[in-house]
């Protein structure tokens, strides 16, 4: 079984738009009382275990279809103890997703709405078996990072139990500050800084919730409001960047929290050079041309990554903080 969450990140895991499916979704609110007491506990016994760092209570745990992916899950939960360690699991939102009408494994979406109905979240999985599944999104509050945790469930009809079938853990502020501070922030920024304010709306998303496959009303303003920016990098690459007598040329840069930073990931073409020293030479000094390029970047993000890219093949460099780029 091949699961869109099949791979186990600390960061987000990411689920394309997908083709509505005969499937249905049942938010907290709209839970029987014997489902939201099996979800709960399975889902707090869960949250707790990342926090513990209790590597057995997860692996007894895990979906017999996973198994093989269990080395993946053991190392993103170790990179997660710095996220939630000393905190206390508070459940934000559970939602119950039944896709057992399915005939086949297909691409399927849930639109969860509130008891008004005022309220729709869409909810994308892609090549979902059938069967019955729920999303946990819970937080590890207290924690310095303010860790956030989603846990997929998949229900087991031979141990009749809700067995976990993916996680992802990620923090909820960037430096102390979180998804709201930069939302802020990149519309203030939106017509005097175009670069800055569209990455800033990429923080924003990013700390706003532990996983990428769920979309509601407040992510969608986000999404158009960063959509609307004008000479914005939505359109820019590959981006040439002048440099004495060579020519630097970006492929691409996207927001990096590999190291729980606001940085920014630069990915370029590099000239082929293998040396260690070289390499590092040739990273700064696209580095350095870049903030050139776009000054702004540098007040309002924590640093740069550099990858390299040759023949396809894309290399990890460096990360430094803008104050060590020259």
């Amino acid at each position: 079984m091949h699961l869109c969450w099949k791979v186990w990140t600390v960061a987000a895991l990411f689920c394309a738009s997908v083709a509505g499916m005969a499937a249905t979704c049942s938010s907290q609110a709209e839970l029987s009382p014997q489902d939201r007491a099996a979800l709960s506990a399975a889902g707090g016994r869960l949250a707790e275990a990342i926090l513990q760092q209790d590597f057995s209570t997860l692996q007894a745990a895990l979906l017999p279809a996973e198994a093989s992916e269990w080395e993946g899950i053991r190392g993103a939960v170790e990179q997660a103890a710095s996220l939630t360690k000393g905190g206390q699991v508070q459940f934000r939102n559970v939602y119950l997703l039944d896709a057992s009408t399915l005939t086949a494994v297909a691409d399927t979406q849930f639109f969860c709405s509130n008891a008004s109905g005022s309220l729709t979240v869409t909810i994308s999985m892609r090549t979902l078996p059938p069967g019955r599944y729920a999303v946990v999104l819970a937080e590890a509050l207290g924690t310095a990072m303010d860790g956030q945790i989603g846990l997929i469930l998949a229900w087991d009809g031979s141990t009749n139990a809700w067995r976990l079938a993916g996680l992802t853990v990620r923090q909820g502020i960037f430096d102390g500050h979180d998804g709201v501070w930069y939302w802020q922030r990149a519309r203030l920024l939106a017509r005097v800084d175009p670069w800055t304010a569209f990455y800033s709306y990429d923080a924003a998303r990013y700390l706003s919730l532990p996983v990428d496959f769920i979309s509601s009303p407040n992510l969608e303003k986000l999404r158009q409001e960063q959509a609307q920016i004008e000479n914005s990098p939505q359109s820019a690459f590959p981006y040439s960047l002048p440099d004495g007598d060579r020519t630097w040329k970006i492929d691409g840069v996207s927001l990096d929290a590999t190291l729980h930073q606001a940085d920014l990931g630069v990915a370029y073409e590099s000239t082929g050079v293998t040396d260690a020293s070289a390499l590092r030479t040739e990273a700064i000094a696209v580095l350095k041309a870049f903030l050139r390029a776009q000054p702004g970047l540098r007040a309002n993000f924590h640093g740069l990554w550099a990858y390299a890219v040759k023949d396809g093949k894309r290399t990890p460099v460096m990360e430094l903080p803008m104050a060590q780029i020259p």
